[in-house]
């Protein structure tokens, strides 16, 4: 209202000056609108302005509902008013020196810790927002929330949620950047090889920036074609049918891989193979490894095979003598896959290339194994990553 007003008095000011003269009173009629117009502006924006800004303080407070109410109101006024603000920092409640964010911070982690150490030599890892009855998880150990930690990353490399955990607070920034975990999550994925940081700073960046499978979801390939069908009994038309499947493969941090091949929906597969121990018909089961080439190439090589109570299952349903026979098939199939790493689009590590499928079949009466290599051709789509979140919703055993 008050912003209102002064618009009002500022017209009614310019109304009441008199023109400069008959030669220029046109003139002057065009710059005082010309001012009456820049005036309504500034005064529009001065009120959108102060309108985001309680959005925004709302927001924070958590009254999501009223910031809503305050943000249309102001986009009502000036739309893009989001883009003229300067936002101004708050004081640190803490009583910490803010004359340092002036510039940018080059090393957020020494800063923080430079900040956590002000009232006294000992590094204080977080403090209670407002007075609690229980126990606040500021009165744990180091060691003990460094554990804590190790549960939210848990065995399945859920690093994700080690970074989000880190928004929480300086201190839980400081846990969250803490070496040894990021140490032990590169040999879970790399094993006792690496050894060394090179060309890398830290752990982190290694474990963000060097090439490798993703645990926290599926890669799926959809293999689409058109087949020709049967000749009608008049001979007057031939069907055509679209046929589509998809493979998928799920890989886990002990160095495991699942494979399915199958025509079922990914809204209907990709929740069954949350477990390696799923009953998934037809799913293959092997292990996976990582390899570097010279030329900074990174392969993964699969090798799958069905398990051993569907070979019997599927040995008994064939064989006519079963009851006399043991329940062993006479040869075994396994199927060796090479795929090549890369990355599309925003994400990092998300594309797997064919580059080799084989079937191996060892006969058990001689030992001889014959190979069999499929051409790769349009049959072969690429794998694509997608991640999921209940993959990730439980942890069965820290990191």
């Amino acid at each position: 209202a008050s912003v209102e007003l002064n618009v009002f008095r500022a017209q009614w000011m310019s109304e009441l000056k008199p023109s400069s003269g008959p030669s220029g009173g046109n003139r002057g009629v065009l710059s005082r609108a010309a001012d009456l117009r820049r005036k309504q502006e500034l005064a529009r924006e001065e009120k959108a302005r102060e309108l985001f800004l309680k959005a925004v303080a709302e927001e924070e407070n958590g009254a999501v509902y009223e910031a809503i109410k305050y943000y249309r109101r102001a986009m009502q006024i000036v739309p893009d008013i989001e883009f003229k603000i300067n936002y101004s920092r708050s004081p640190d409640p803490d009583g910490g020196n803010e004359n340092d964010m002036d510039g940018e911070i080059e090393d957020l982690l020494a800063y923080f810790h430079q900040q956590l150490t002000l009232q006294d030599n000992s590094l204080k890892i977080c403090v209670p927002e407002v007075e609690v009855t229980q126990m606040h998880i500021s009165a744990l150990p180091p060691e003990v929330l460094m554990y804590v930690f190790r549960w939210v990353v848990s065995s399945d490399l859920d690093l994700r949620a080690l970074e989000q955990l880190s928004l929480v607070c300086r201190g839980f920034y400081i846990c969250a950047r803490d070496p040894e975990i990021w140490h032990s999550a590169c040999l879970k994925v790399w094993g006792r090889s690496c050894t060394k940081l090179l060309p890398f700073n830290s752990w982190r960046e290694m474990f963000l920036q060097r090439p490798r499978v993703r645990f926290d979801g599926v890669y799926i390939s959809k293999t689409t074609y058109i087949r020709q069908g049967e000749e009608s009994l008049d001979g007057f038309y031939r069907a055509w049918h679209q046929v589509e499947y998809y493979r998928y493969l799920r890989f886990f941090p002990d160095g495991q891989v699942m494979m399915l091949t199958t025509p079922e929906d990914p809204l209907v597969t990709v929740p069954r193979l949350r477990s390696r121990n799923t009953r998934v018909e037809s799913i293959m089961c092997g292990h996976f490894r990582l390899l570097q080439d010279t030329d900074n190439q990174t392969k993964v090589f699969v090798v799958v095979s069905k398990r051993k109570d569907e070979k019997v299952a599927e040995y008994q349903r064939n064989s006519r003598f079963c009851r006399r026979n043991p329940a062993v098939p006479e040869t075994e199939h396994s199927f060796h896959v090479g795929l090549q790493l890369s990355s599309g689009g925003r994400q990092s590590f998300n594309k797997l290339n064919w580059i080799h499928h084989s079937c191996h079949i060892t006969y058990r009466s001689t030992g001889e194994t014959v190979v069999t290599a499929f051409d790769l051709d349009q049959m072969y789509a690429s794998f694509y990553f997608a991640r999921v979140k209940s993959y990730t919703a439980f942890s069965e055993r820290p990191l």
